[in-house]
């Protein structure tokens, strides 16, 4: 109503209306750029901090006072790192779905690994640890589905993550099912998921810096990281309640 009023009164306004408009729009995106830009350098900066101490909690003898407060930093900085990347995979002109689910992904793996420490206790809830795996499965479905509901043809990374989180996401479904089994393996668990978390971590890296050709920089740190995992699911074989 105010625009109209002052063109009724000066037609030659409109002009000078539009720009102003137009400069408004410029203004506020370019706020929301420099928020969004802020945090990026944020997620950055937690992620070169989990890969860090991710790997000090790697190489560190496992149970020890540098394992558990190397591992405790990794944690939280790569948890913090993830959720920033959600809000970044939203903002305007930055959506990802590639981002999201990565950022899901390494969720999914830091909070079940965390979660698996509980599992030597002699009661524990599981209530939590199933909306978790109901997530990642949902995860599943959106990967594999949104490029060809968008495209109509499937994208070779997205199905192939899709596919892995409906494999975990099922396998630790049928897990919670034994009680038992959880207590006598959380030691595994543990190891296996935030391993998980760690390649996550190693795969951002690589995707966003690019130092692989093409697709290996999705592939090859899960395929480094996998071996890793299966070395220790290997030496684990006996079940291990008492350790930390």
């Amino acid at each position: 109503m105010y625009f109209e009023k002052i063109t009724k009164k000066a037609p030659d306004a409109w002009p000078q209306v539009i720009a102003g408009t137009v400069s408004y729009k410029y203004k506020e995106q370019m706020e929301l750029e420099k928020i969004v830009q802020i945090f990026i350098y944020t997620h950055a900066g937690f992620g070169g901090i989990a890969l860090l101490t991710g790997a000090i909690a790697l190489i560190a003898k496992k149970g020890s006072e540098l394992h558990k407060k190397s591992g405790k930093v990794f944690f939280y900085s790569m948890l913090t790192g993830a959720l920033i990347s959600l809000i970044i995979s939203i903002m305007p002109n930055h959506q990802s779905p590639f981002l999201f689910s990565v950022g899901v992904f390494s969720m999914y793996f830091l909070l079940m690994g965390y979660r698996s420490l509980r599992f030597k206790q002699k009661e524990f809830d599981l209530k939590l640890d199933r909306l978790i795996t109901y997530v990642i499965i949902m995860t599943g479905i959106f990967m594999i589905l949104y490029p060809i509901v968008l495209t109509g043809k499937y994208n070779i990374i997205l199905l192939v993550f899709g596919v892995a989180g409906l494999v975990f996401g099922v396998r630790d479904l049928k897990s919670f099912k034994d009680r038992k089994s959880l207590r006598s393996n959380w030691l595994k668990m543990h190891l296996g998921n935030m391993i998980g978390g760690y390649i996550s971590a190693v795969t951002a890296f690589f995707v966003v810096n690019n130092i692989l050709p093409g697709v290996w920089n999705w592939f090859l740190p899960g395929i480094v990281g996998g071996s890793y995992i299966t070395y220790w699911m290997m030496k684990l074989k006996k079940p291990v309640a008492n350790k930390t």
